[in-house]
């Protein structure tokens, strides 16, 4: 996978702002319409009007202040309670038999949408606060309270805390999905950088290291410094100690020079996000000691697939080169399905002795575990590695076409 990964973060509460935007509208009417069908029964109809008006009024100006948290503000969910508390409490003045029964308040049940957006604002504590304002009015409004007022009020006050404590644990459950992703992230950028460092600075020291022990004389002393390097490298990348700033990334990334039997491979270039042939980065792979076998037609692919799938053929041919000698030969096998890209390494070396991948990657050579399963399954494809002693290695690196086109 090219680039750095984004964690985007999803909002778990903006379905209920949506959901407490349409509550208060359809409100709204229904508490307009409850007091113009029971208009004949007001001893104080004017009243009623007036305050069902500023009702419509703020309810309706006020839409955009519960469309979100950031604006939805402490001062406007003042305001709001305040007009529920105020329609309360003025109910008995307009229809003096509502101090004595159990019909409907002003504002009705559009009161219970000031107290939600305590609850969705908040939480829990906060809509514990507003459903307790709420429920001193409706008592204190009705002198006497008969069993439904105390039902509807016990049902308001825990309904809200309810709601309230559930925000309180989508957000938990948010902010804990944010920080898995960006750890994930973050693992995966790790990955990528030493999988680089891998294939660019311990190829090049362990090659130092070589050339300078063959070579003798002040060579030799360049070459044991060159392996002391390469020992602390390989150390700092299997501990998981790879810094992943920007900066050491773009530097690990502009290493793209890969030397493999003495031909320089570089990986550059881009079409503008369309489909790269696999076949052409695969092509100076080829040589001597290489034999590659590829179908006619061209096999495309994301760049970023392309390039990954690559860069593990390549990984895997540095492995027979460092582990089977120089003698060694390999065959590379490229087959293109509709469904998936199969490509297998196979060479006629020695074979990996059983256990030596654990021992290998238990001393921080992490080739076959960075360099090629790494790589694979950020695809979202598998490697297999078969190996027989004295009868060869044979890796098979398999990348689906959905995945891969993506």
């Amino acid at each position: 996978m090219a680039g750095r990964e984004r964690v985007v973060r999803m909002s778990v509460e903006q379905p209920l702002w949506r959901a407490l935007t349409a509550y208060r509208l359809l409100t709204m009417v229904y508490a307009t319409l409850i007091a113009a069908f029971g208009r004949e029964k007001f001893d104080h109809p004017w009243v009623a009007a007036g305050y069902l008006a500023v009702l419509v009024v703020w309810t309706v100006a006020t839409l955009p202040k519960v469309a979100n948290a950031v604006s939805c503000t402490k001062g406007f969910l003042g305001v709001d309670l305040t007009i529920a508390l105020v329609g309360v409490l003025l109910t008995p003045l307009v229809d003096m038999q509502a101090r004595h029964q159990d019909g409907p308040t002003l504002p009705s049940i559009w009161t219970a949408g000031a107290v939600l957006a305590f609850a969705v604002k908040g939480g829990w504590r906060w809509a514990a606060f507003a459903s307790s304002l709420v429920a001193v009015a409706s008592l204190f409004g009705r002198g006497t309270p008969s069993r439904d007022t105390l039902h509807n009020v016990l049902l308001v006050w825990v309904a809200s805390i309810a709601i309230g404590y559930i925000v309180e644990v989508a957000r938990a459950s948010e902010r804990t999905l944010a920080r898995a992703l960006e750890i994930e992230a973050a693992t995966r950028e790790r990955e990528r950088l030493a999988r680089d460092i891998h294939d660019s600075v311990l190829q090049v020291l362990a090659m130092v290291q070589r050339r300078g022990t063959a070579l003798g004389g002040e060579a030799s002393e360049l070459g044991r410094m060159a392996g002391e390097q390469e020992v602390a490298l390989r150390t700092l990348v299997s501990s998981g100690l790879v810094p992943t700033t920007r900066a050491s990334e773009d530097a690990s990334l502009g290493a793209v020079v890969r030397t493999m039997d003495d031909v320089e491979y570089a990986e550059d270039g881009s079409d503008g996000g369309g489909l790269w042939d696999l076949r052409t980065l695969l092509a100076p792979l080829s040589g001597s000691a290489v034999t590659l076998a590829e179908p006619g037609a061209p096999v495309l692919l994301r760049p970023a697939a392309a390039r990954e799938l690559a860069a593990a053929v390549n990984a895997a041919l540095d492995n027979v080169r460092e582990h089977a000698g120089d003698g060694a030969r390999s065959w590379i096998l490229v087959e293109d399905s509709p469904d998936e890209v199969i490509v297998t390494v196979r060479d006629d070396g020695p074979g990996i002795p059983e256990g030596r991948l654990a021992q290998a990657e238990g001393e921080g050579r992490l080739g076959v575990a960075l360099s090629i399963r790494g790589r694979l399954r950020e695809l979202g494809g598998t490697a297999e590695l078969i190996s027989v002693p004295g009868q060869g290695t044979e890796v098979e690196l398999k990348v689906p076409r959905g995945k891969a086109e993506r």
